[in-house]
């Protein structure tokens, strides 16, 4: 559908597809999906009735005169000025974007920064006494299926996925279960392990190496970061000229 196609009219108002994918993307993913597998449609019927409605209170306002009152007019200022803040920074930026040789430059002095930590893949049955976790260590080296074990033994929010933790480096997990953990093999379960939290029994799913990379891999990230340095750059530089060109008075607060 091109978006300028009117899908709508309130009185000589025209509503257009534009007007809809605006108001679609000030929506949270959640809504946006849940709208479009409910309407099976381009157009969600019930966000185009919503535009409407809204047209409709529009036109009601100009008629009753509220975009005449002074309260309306001091809200329709500051909106005004925070508005052309937004834009006046979307023009500073918008012109930002860093040559290859600016990159590999960056890349060059801060490589280490865009390389990867081992990491590993791990998922785990906390019980609070060692019995238990005994009792669940015996099921499993008998050939029960861990995942089942752990939804229905484990006391972690992580028995919703049977068990698993996801990836983590070291330093995330407590020194007694990321020892054990960070020693096994792909696919092997420790023994129980005490820690504060109770008894864990841990299975490697996937070792993840350290890997150093090449500019080619990362340049994407390298380029996004550079970025946004840029930008922090120009707005600080902008800022201090301003501060320069116009005359500041500051409350002294501590004195209050």
């Amino acid at each position: 559908m091109n978006k300028y196609e009117v899908i709508a009219k309130v009185g000589d108002h025209e509503i257009t597809y534009e007007d809809y994918l605006i108001f679609m993307g000030g929506l949270n993913p959640q809504l946006q999906q849940h709208f479009h597998q409910e309407s099976g449609q381009e157009v969600s019927e019930e966000i185009l009735d919503e535009l409407i409605y809204k047209q409709l209170l529009f036109l009601d306002a100009k008629e009753q005169g509220y975009d005449k009152e002074e309260d309306y007019q001091k809200i329709l200022k500051k909106t005004e000025n925070s508005l052309l803040t937004t834009y006046a920074l979307g023009k500073l930026i918008e012109s930002i974007d860093p040559t290859d040789k600016e990159v590999e430059e960056y890349y060059n002095q801060y490589a280490e920064k865009f390389d990867k930590d081992e990491t590993i893949n791990a998922s785990h049955i906390l019980v609070d006494d060692e019995e238990k976790a005994n009792e669940v260590k015996a099921k499993l080296s008998s050939g029960e299926n861990f995942e089942d074990l752990a939804r229905e033994y484990s006391t972690c929010p992580s028995k919703q996925n049977g068990g698993n933790l996801g990836d983590f480096g070291r330093g995330t997990m407590v020194p007694e279960f990321e020892e054990i953990a960070f020693d096994l093999k792909e696919g092997e379960i420790s023994d129980p392990v005490k820690t504060d939290f109770g008894y864990h029994i841990i299975r490697l799913n996937k070792k993840n190496e350290a890997k150093k990379h090449t500019l080619s891999e990362v340049k994407q990230e390298v380029y996004s970061d550079l970025r946004r340095l840029k930008e922090q750059t120009a707005y600080v530089d902008k800022i201090r000229d301003l501060q320069n060109k116009y005359k500041i008075e500051k409350k002294d607060l501590k004195n209050d």
